[in-house]
């Protein structure tokens, strides 16, 4: 069940992010990826959950290529980006219903009473999105990972707007995913000192001038 990139290169406006990037994320380890901001690990993150096209490299799933399945490769997956997707008009449990829905979860209400429970946001469940705090917004963003299973985990920031006790959490959560071996690919300035993780550190590259019609 590894997740392998091979020779990526990324390119947004006139700017080549990253080239000839490889990376191997292993069952039951975490690949931290580390670097200045600006160097790529938030590119690389939705490159590797297919919300943003590399310019050039395959990725692979158990030596697979993902490009002849997206779908299937989106349906293994969690994506927790900067921005929460926490729909306002919608309550914190229908948010988390919603999420386990698309995973294709049976009983939703248990799916997202657990998760909401995990988190510590069960008397939020009848709240409002757009009333929510920043944390909280986390926190129920979050709670995906919990109400519905995915091997691949992708976590940009995992931690931000987060208490120590509720990062604790999220650190238990990964520890627990890698054990039971899943495969954690994760962006954070906080270290969360993940038994057995591996470290990709990303230099970044400066503005170039780039061909996009042949680069694509």
């Amino acid at each position: 069940m590894s997740f392998a990139g091979h020779n990526l290169d990324c390119i947004r406006g006139d700017r080549l992010v990253f080239s000839g990037l490889d990376f191997a994320a292993e069952p039951g380890h975490a690949l931290i990826l580390e670097g200045p901001n600006g160097s790529g690990k938030s590119s690389l993150l939705r490159v590797a959950a297919g919300l943003l096209r590399q310019a050039a490299g395959t990725l692979t799933w158990n030596g697979e290529n993902v490009g002849g399945d997206p779908d299937a490769h989106r349906a293994r997956l969690h994506y927790v980006g900067h921005l929460d997707a926490v729909k306002p008009v919608f309550t914190v449990a229908e948010n988390v219903r919603f999420w386990a829905g698309l995973r294709g979860q049976d009983d939703l209400d248990a799916a997202a009473g657990n998760a909401l429970e995990t988190f510590g946001i069960s008397h939020l469940a009848d709240i409002p999105g757009r009333m929510l705090s920043a944390g909280q917004k986390r926190r129920a963003n979050l709670a995906r990972i919990v109400a519905a299973p995915a091997p691949l985990w992708l976590l940009d920031e995992p931690t931000n707007s987060l208490d120590v006790a509720t990062t604790a959490v999220v650190r238990d959560l990964i520890i627990k995913h890698c054990e039971e071996g899943g495969v954690v690919m994760m962006a954070t300035h906080v270290p969360l000192d993940i038994p057995g993780e591996d470290v990709l550190r990303l230099k970044g590259t400066q503005p170039v001038a780039v061909d996009l019609d042949e680069a694509v």
